[in-house]
């Protein structure tokens, strides 16, 4: 039954052990504050049977037995409700006063029963605690008095505690109870969203439960977690839509290609049909080998082999190794480098996403076009920068420039499988710096901003010594 839910809780649970804890502690206190009143009551008696009894042996001493009688029935008086009574016997035993109803004087401390009223059989028997101590004119006093005060004392203080810490233990756990269904109603909502996201609704996010801060931070990281997740579905269905469009005309190439090599009436033109297939299937190869590349990238597999690379170095050996490719194009590229720019990464990724933006520059530009490489310090942040002056790209299609095969209409002649810079976007998104595309006007900039680097990282390497110019 839903009513039973809140039994069934961890809020509930939890308040029953608190309440466990709270009557164990109760049950403490009240042994320790009774154990205290009870030796309160003791010394509290006992100090005041003594005191009145050295009063009387001091009458007794200074001012003889008829002083005594008198300072007793004075203190009768004064007492009110007779809060001591008294049994004082001479040297040769007899009852000169008599309160306790008992001839049994003794020395020492002892308890008497007596009863207020002996002629009424239903009367209760009253206990007495007792002190007797030797007289100097000769005799015993007894001086006793009743402790029912202090008894009903510790009686009520039972009875106050005892309901308290069943009170309060109930409300501990009705408190539990209401606690518990209130998170039980609210984790109902958590788990039928899960359960519409396990039906196949990948937009269903979770609620936050609101009961404390740990658990809205539970919900917003399984949010995050599914927003990530929903963003590797996305783009592993975006993946296979486009291999099956953009695979379609190579492979239809490599079939035409394959039946023509079938036709072919000499060996010369069977080898060199062989030949172009194998160079075809390489290439669609490679597309696969990019596209797999891409995705272990966008999975986040190798970030934990990041080590400190000097940035520098990297993009100077990229820029060494690209300049005869420009100017064998006709085109000029240039390096503007800050020495000794220390980033955390994999220095191999990070050189592919250079060649790649590199490669796109001197592919898709006239001849004649300067080609800049850039790479400073601003605001804390490491910046790579690839400029050109070429026709650049239309600013309503430089977020697709970096998606998977997607390649401007006047580039479709170009060689190419338009993946370059989506793998570039990849490997920045691995290394969790952002990637730009800016107007150079003219031209295309692409500008890639590196989070800052621990300084750690900075002081382990070494600054730059050979920097391409």
């Amino acid at each position: 039954m839903r009513w039973l839910s809140g039994f069934r809780s961890g809020a509930f649970r939890f308040a029953l052990l608190l309440a466990l804890v709270f009557g164990a502690g109760a049950a403490l206190l009240l042994a320790v504050v009774e154990r205290s009143i009870s030796r309160y009551a003791v010394e509290a008696t006992d100090g005041g049977l003594k005191s009145e009894a050295a009063i009387l042996q001091g009458e007794d001493r200074e001012g003889g037995r008829s002083n005594l009688l008198q300072a007793i029935a004075l203190h009768r008086r004064a007492g009110g409700e007779e809060a001591f009574r008294y049994q004082l016997t001479d040297r040769r035993g007899r009852l000169l006063v008599n309160d306790i109803g008992t001839s049994n004087a003794k020395i020492g401390w002892g308890e008497v029963e007596v009863l207020d009223d002996p002629q009424d059989a239903g009367a209760r028997p009253e206990m007495l605690k007792s002190l007797g101590v030797p007289m100097p004119e000769g005799g015993v006093l007894v001086v006793a008095t009743d402790t029912y005060d202090v008894q009903e004392l510790r009686r009520g203080l039972d009875r106050f505690t005892l309901f308290a810490g069943v009170f309060i233990t109930l409300f501990v756990l009705a408190g539990g109870y209401l606690l518990g269904g209130l998170f039980m109603r609210r984790l109902d909502r958590v788990n039928d969203a899960i359960g519409r996201v396990m039906a196949g609704n990948v937009a269903e996010r979770l609620p936050t439960i609101g009961i404390s801060r740990e658990f809205d931070l539970l919900s917003s990281n399984l949010n995050a977690m599914l927003d990530r997740i929903g963003a590797l579905m996305e783009g592993l269905r975006q993946v296979t839509t486009d291999i099956a469009h953009d695979l379609r005309t190579p492979l239809t190439r490599l079939r035409q290609q394959l039946e023509a090599t079938r036709e072919a009436n000499s060996i010369d033109h069977y080898t060199a049909g062989i030949d172009v297939a194998v160079l075809q299937t390489d290439q669609i190869l490679a597309i696969f080998r990019a596209l797999l590349r891409i995705g272990t990238l966008e999975g986040g597999d190798g970030r934990q082999y990041f080590r400190p690379v000097n940035l520098s170095e990297v993009i100077g050996h990229v820029v060494a190794a690209h300049q005869p490719v420009a100017e064998d194009d006709g085109k000029a590229l240039l390096a503007e480098h800050e020495p000794g720019l220390v980033v955390a990464g994999d220095a191999e990724l990070l050189a592919q996403m250079l060649t790649n933006l590199i490669d796109n520059a001197i592919r898709h530009t006239p001849a004649g076009s300067l080609i800049v490489s850039k790479l400073e310090r601003m605001d804390d942040s490491v910046i790579a920068t690839i400029s050109d002056d070429g026709p650049g790209v239309p600013a309503g299609e430089r977020v697709n420039v970096l998606s998977r095969f997607y390649r401007l209409d006047r580039s479709r002649h170009l060689p190419g499988t338009g993946l370059g810079m989506s793998l570039a976007a990849a490997i920045a998104a691995l290394h969790h710096a952002r990637i730009d595309l800016l107007d150079n006007t003219p031209g295309l900039r692409v500008r890639i901003t590196f989070p800052k680097s621990p300084p750690a990282l900075e002081h382990s390497a070494s600054p730059s010594k050979n920097q391409a110019d």
